[in-house]
């Protein structure tokens, strides 16, 4: 029983963390692929006041809050000081805003997204995002529109139909090229891109950008990233952990809730393997005895205890990580629709070796503190003590 509680134990940890790893990996890649590694906004101008005396070289500076200047007004100046920085890959302009589309005799109020396309494709997954149209065919034209799959929905177009936008600026006619879907809702149902040039009349914004999203060569140097390049460039940077950070903590509170449940079915078998050497101590006193008399050391019969608590734990780690393994892969095969933060139609997983490597340590810590105690009761057994108590 503790030896099919452990191939269980293990089995269940290395496929939970599989899942929630897998699925926290897959919306990390979605989320970057959406709204990029960093994002520089807005120009950020100080607001310290010094007071000082006429012509004395006396000053007193008074801390106050930042002021920051919505936009990237020179986009272009910004995006070639980037060069200067081996982490960037690539940049990107964007302009935003708000607009109402209408169609069909509707109105849906969206978000456009005016973006240079062919620097766009490279802070972005935006071109494997697509599921009906083509991007040659919004490259080809410029007055194209991408919209969303929840958009393309509710107001029931298709590609080749022709809408109109209105926002601050002039209305303007597209004609729908594509239609995306990331599997955020959010995205899916407010954001429709459409060419930065297009999007200047659209919007009124003949100058400028309202971000500049980057592509780094590791995501894991946005945060340190980040700071320098607010403070070389004074424009205020995120981090793609900072902007996220509400869903990364739901996936570690997930990943860590899901390992404390499972590893009680380990804890539990190690209770079975304690109770199951405590009676073996105990119903073997005389054998244990007749041992120390033959020349047995005290170490020698903790030894034969903790071997048997070896044994269990090596093989119900190798059955475990067999189960675990064959587990994931079917897991990895289960249909099922996802929609909300990503976009998933199967289950995802992690192949991380790393998650055997810890249901192991955890087996083998619990099964071997359990062998510890009855092998210690095991030696200190007194043999003479042992034959004087059976002969009376």
């Amino acid at each position: 029983m503790s030896l099919t509680g452990i191939v269980f134990g293990v089995a269940f940890f290395v496929i939970t963390q599989a899942q929630t790893a897998g699925f926290e990996a897959y919306f990390i890649k979605t989320i970057l692929g959406v709204n990029g590694m960093v994002r520089i906004e807005d120009r950020i101008q100080s607001t310290r006041a010094l007071n000082a005396g006429e012509g004395s070289s006396f000053a007193i500076a008074v801390e106050g809050s930042v002021k920051y200047i919505p936009g990237v007004q020179h986009a272009k100046a910004v995006t070639d000081a980037l060069k200067g920085f081996p982490e960037v890959t690539a940049a990107s302009p964007v302009i935003r805003g708000n607009a109402t589309l209408i169609a069909n005799f509707r109105e849906y109020d969206t978000k456009p997204y005016g973006i240079d396309l062919d620097t766009f494709l490279n802070v972005s997954d935006l071109e494997t995002q697509i599921i009906d149209g083509s991007m040659k065919a919004f490259g080809e034209s410029p007055y194209a529109l991408i919209v969303g799959a929840r958009i393309a929905r509710r107001m029931n177009l298709a590609v080749g139909d022709s809408v109109l936008l209105d926002g601050p600026g002039e209305p303007q006619r597209y004609r729908v090229s594509a239609i995306f879907e990331t599997g955020i809702d959010q995205v899916d149902r407010e954001r429709v891109y459409l060419h930065i040039a297009a999007i200047r009349t659209l919007l009124n914004k003949p100058t400028g950008a309202s971000f500049i999203q980057l592509n780094l060569r590791d995501a894991a140097l946005a945060p340190a990233l980040a700071p320098r390049i607010q403070e070389a460039l004074g424009h205020s940077t995120m981090a793609w952990q900072e902007r996220e950070k509400t869903w990364l903590q739901v996936f570690s509170v997930l990943r860590i809730s899901s390992a404390l449940t499972i590893s009680t079915i380990i804890f539990i078998s190690g209770l079975g393997m304690f109770n199951t050497l405590v009676m073996i101590v105990v119903d073997k006193t005389r054998e244990i005895a007749i041992l120390r008399s033959m020349g047995y050391t005290r170490a020698d019969i903790s030894r034969i205890f903790m071997l048997q608590g070896g044994i269990v734990v090596v093989i119900g780690v190798v059955l475990g990580c067999a189960a675990a393994a064959l587990g994931t892969y079917t897991l990895s095969h289960i249909p099922i629709r996802i929609r909300g933060i990503f976009a998933s139609d199967h289950f995802v997983v992690l192949w991380d070796p790393w998650h055997y490597v810890a249901a192991a340590i955890i087996a083998t810590i619990v099964v071997l503190i359990a062998s510890y105690f009855p092998s210690r009761r095991a030696a200190r057994l007194e043999p003479g003590a042992v034959i004087r108590g059976s002969s009376s």
